[in-house]
């Protein structure tokens, strides 16, 4: 497995939020971060995903030819019509003896992306696969959201996969929970409600955050209380399904939500400190990237052993959840 990720050059980190009447410390200390990447108005999630396929393919010096399926995660479109995936290809000049697909899967999407892919190379339907995640949220933010605007961030990650990698990745485990999709909308994103003016009066909450129905709303009691009741259940799951103790597990990466949100869930289930990834200080929250830019992390210091199993779980939009187990092996040199 090799995994590369790229952020926006543009940052906005906590002290932006001052001139707002939003104490930075408050901030750091409710979100666990400090900065997040943020596109520029020209730069769309396509952008930011064939910068980091060509980190990718640099950092590994890939050839390229040999990709045959691309699997392409994004909640922040360039096009609805047509699908983004094959637009990569050819920007990233790949065979056109390829697979493309877009995935529409928000925080699990990468999890989601792995077990297709896995799918894809057990049937030996697809011998080399690029899994790529990109997210421009922060194009959806009101910017007096404080609540959306102090944790999103923009960015992507680009992984390849290939026929020996498929003994290394686990089962999955996934679960889907339709009734809380208004906790996390985009109300104009799609053709039911197309937007016109009043979608774009703004409104002004309790807590002072403004937003339309243009903007991204998030209820955020409602997804802590999903992801409480929900995600100590995922880890049971795919324990279960592995026939492993939590001891036998030497890293956990869950989807990095927020600081707050990542403690509870730590605590609540009783992973020690030691083993759990909390890796979002100065990325924020990047919905797809964020799981595989803590394995990048942990690849690149070296703080993953070979051998060591490694737990993922994401979770998020939808609501939707997934989960599955990794045996790390070194890429070879």
């Amino acid at each position: 497995m090799k995994i590369s990720y790229y952020l926006p050059s543009k940052t906005e980190d906590n002290q932006t939020f001052e001139a707002l009447g939003w104490p930075s410390k408050k901030i750091f200390a409710k979100t666990g971060i400090r900065q997040r990447h943020v596109s520029a108005p020209e730069e769309t999630a396509l952008d930011l995903a064939f910068k980091g396929c060509e980190r990718l393919f640099t950092d590994y010096d890939i050839d390229k030819t040999a990709i045959d399926y691309i699997l392409y995660c994004t909640q922040s479109p360039d096009f609805v019509i047509p699908g983004n995936a094959g637009i990569l290809q050819h920007r990233l000049g790949l065979p056109n003896a390829i697979g493309a697909v877009d995935i529409n899967q928000g925080c699990t999407g990468y999890v989601y992306a792995l077990s297709l892919a896995k799918g894809l190379l057990a049937t030996h339907q697809a011998h080399t696969i690029l899994i790529v995640t990109t997210d421009t949220y922060t194009k959806y933010i009101h910017p007096l959201d404080r609540a959306n605007r102090s944790i999103f961030g923009d960015g992507a990650s680009a992984t390849l996969l290939e026929q020996n990698d498929v003994e290394n990745i686990g089962q999955f485990i996934f679960g889907t929970d339709g009734s809380g999709a208004q906790n996390i909308c985009v109300k104009t994103s799609g053709l039911k409600y197309p937007k016109n003016p009043q979608t774009s009066i703004e409104h002004q909450d309790d807590s002072g955050n403004v937003r339309s129905e243009n903007n991204l709303h998030m209820n955020g009691s409602e997804v802590f209380s999903f992801t409480l009741e929900h995600v100590p259940q995922a880890v049971t799951a795919i324990l279960t399904k592995h026939n492993l103790s939590m001891d036998k597990i030497d890293h956990f990466v869950f989807h990095q939500a927020n600081g707050f949100m990542l403690t509870h869930l730590r605590d609540k289930i009783g992973i020690p400190e030691e083993k759990f990834s909390i890796c979002m200080e100065d990325t924020g929250n990047t919905v797809s990237s964020t799981i595989p830019i803590v394995l990048s992390e942990l690849m690149r210091t070296k703080t993953v052993k070979e051998n060591d199993r490694v737990m993922l779980v994401s979770f998020g939009v939808g609501y939707s959840w997934a989960a599955t187990i990794l045996t790390y092996k070194p890429n070879e040199d």
